[in-house]
Formats: C-alpha cells, sequence, structure tokens
C-alpha cells in the first residue's frame, strides 16, 4: 500500500524553501510513496511542477481565514495520511496536525497543540541549521542523513532567463520585510560602484521592492546594473541565480533559493546571525558581517522595522571590500 505524508509550512517563502528537504528525504526513503505539501497562498508557485509531490494544498489566509482552515481539515481526514509532519509551532497548522486523524501526527513540542501529537520534537534555536530541526522530525520514519532544500524551476524558467545570461553577470537582492535585515540601499549602492567592469549586475526582488532597486539604479554610476524586480517569477529567479557568478543577498528568501539551487552565494547579516539556524547551504558560500562585536547584536530572530538602538552599525559598519572579496576569491568559505 503506498504510504501517505503531508507536510505543513504555512509560513514565509524561505521556510517553505527549507521545508523542501523533508520532501526531498521522504522521496528518497519512500521513492513509491505520496507526498502532499500544504503552504499558504502565494507560495504555490515556488513547487510548481515539483517532480516529487502529489499535491499541494493551499490555505487562504487573508480571507475566510478560519473556514478555509476548515475546509482544509476536512480535505487532510479524507486523505487519510499515514503521517502528517508540521514543521510550524503555530496553533493553527497544529490545529490541522492534531485532528487530522492520520496514524502519526507528528511536530514541535513548542505548537499548542502539540499534546495531540503522537511525537513531538524539542525545537530549540542552537547551533543547528533549520534543516536539521526540521529532518529531526522525520528520522524515525527515515534516517538521520542531512538533505537539503531543492527547488526545480522548469525548462520554460530556463528559457525565460537565458536573454540575460550572454555575459558574466552577478545578482544583487537588496530587499528584506525586515529592515534590520536589509542591506542599506546606500551601501549597496558603494559596492557596486566598486566591481569589476566585467560583470553585468541584475537586481532581483519582488513589485514591492521596486523602489529600493530604483534607487540603486539612479544613484549608482555603474551602468551595467539592471533591474528586474518584478519582472521573474520565483522559480526564474532561481534559474538566473544558478549560473550566476556571484548572488548577494541578505538574511532573506533569496539566500535560501541560492541554497535550493545550489548557487553561488554571498550573503549579508546585519541584525540576524548565522548561529540561527537559517544560513546559506550551497557549495559556494559566504557570510559577510560586522568585524567586531556589537553589545545589540543580535537584537532580534527576524529583525525589527527600525534599528532599536538608533544606529544600525551592524549594517553600516560592514565595508565594501568584505563584499568585493568574495568575488575576487580573496575570501575563503
Amino acid at each position: 500500500m503506498v504510504q501517505k505524508f503531508l507536510i505543513i509550512q504555512t509560513a514565509f517563502i524561505g521556510d517553505v524553501v527549507l521545508a523542501t528537504s523533508l520532501v526531498e528525504k521522504l522521496h528518497l526513503l519512500h521513492p513509491d510513496s505520496q507526498i502532499d505539501f500544504l503552504l499558504r497562498k502565494g507560495n504555490e508557485s515556488l513547487l510548481s511542477n515539483h517532480p516529487f509531490l502529489h499535491e499541494v494544498l493551499i490555505w487562504t489566509k487573508k480571507e475566510n481565514k478560519f473556514s478555509n482552515l476548515w475546509k482544509l481539515l476536512l480535505h487532510i481526514r479524507k486523505t487519510k495520511y499515514d503521517a502528517v509532519i508540521n514543521v510550524q509551532r503555530y496553533g493553527a497548522t497544529g490545529f490541522l496536525t492534531g485532528f487530522s486523524s492520520a496514524k502519526q501526527k507528528i511536530g514541535f513540542d513548542k505548537n499548542p497543540f502539540s499534546f495531540l501529537f503522537t511525537k513531538k520534537i524539542k525545537h530549540a534555536l542552537t547551533e543547528r541549521h533549520e534543516i536539521e530541526r526540521n529532518l529531526a522530525l522525520i528520522e524515525d520514519i527515515t534516517d538521520n542523513v542531512i538533505v537539503r532544500p531543492k527547488l526545480y524551476p522548469s525548462k520554460a524558467d530556463e528559457e525565460k532567463v537565458k536573454t540575460y545570461q550572454h555575459h558574466v553577470y552577478i545578482t544583487v537582492a537588496p530587499a528584506s520585510v525586515w529592515f534590520t535585515k536589509q542591506y542599506p540601499a546606500e551601501k549597496w549602492i558603494s559596492f557596486i560602484n566598486k566591481l569589476p567592469g566585467d560583470f553585468i549586475i541584475y537586481l532581483l526582488g519582488s513589485q514591492n521592492d521596486k523602489e529600493i532597486c530604483e534607487k540603486i539604479i539612479h544613484s549608482t554610476h555603474n551602468k551595467k546594473v539592471l533591474d528586474l524586480s518584478g519582472k521573474l517569477s520565483f522559480l526564474e529567479s532561481c534559474a538566473l541565480m544558478k549560473n550566476a557568478r556571484m548572488n548577494y543577498v541578505n538574511d532573506s528568501a533569496p539566500m535560501h533559493f541560492a541554497s535550493a539551487v545550489n548557487a553561488p552565494v554571498t550573503a549579508v547579516y546585519c541584525s540576524t546571525v548565522p548561529a540561527f539556524g537559517y544560513g546559506p547551504l550551497s557549495d559556494q558560500r559566504f557570510v559577510v558581517e560586522i568585524k567586531e562585536k556589537l553589545y545589540c547584536r543580535p537584537c532580534g530572530l527576524h529583525g525589527y522595522q527600525a534599528c532599536p538602538e538608533k544606529h544600525f552599525q551592524c549594517a553600516k559598519k560592514i565595508e565594501d571590500g568584505q563584499l568585493l572579496a568574495t568575488i575576487t576569491g580573496t575570501e575563503s568559505n
């Protein structure tokens, strides 16, 4: 009989990317199983045409949130999963897991509905990477070997970005949802102005990132900077990043895109730190952060809309040379 698994991750884009390591692991150890994935509306294109997924379930949270949650629960119970694996620690997904009627209900102990789970794992922000914390949930039904997250750009995605790949290029994803996780525009501008002239620089992001991208374009004297914000889908961006000489990102979703296609990446950390467990995973990866220790860093897990200390030294004291070193080969992993 075919085993049925459901993975639940309805948080942000990067969280979904990291949760794909569970898909990879389940398929590797249970290649004939049915694997489904539940995510929030808006993130479903990340998993378009995923070769190992049977169904992608979508929770519409912004409209009729709780009635849509109830409909999902009915669908989940009807499917009769062998295991529901919940990587989140919030009540709504715990409710779905606890009342799923699955044979195994697996999640983290911090979930308020964990008392209904058949297996719960301690979640701690230690030196372990988030994918290791997630994979610990399924060790009993797989093994303890770590598997990276992976996304699958289609041939159409790769064709779409070919027009940008005629010359050597790098990408810069300058934006972040959180101000204190975003390397400032003036710092990106200063760095771009010092880049060797043989690189084309593509600015990546969503339509919401257009303002910072336009600011960079208008302020830099580098004439090889092109704004692609809002022009590429998630998977098209992944396809472009995969063949870049280097990808410069914040501690944000594009960093995880790079990990998921094993693209070279330089991750700039401002208020957060890699020790939280969300660092880059690519073979060629670099972390850039302030050289000195700050009394206030890290100031939080997710960042803030403004620097709590009003100086933002964790970003401002990062030097252009630290970023340039990862493209000129003078810095080690």
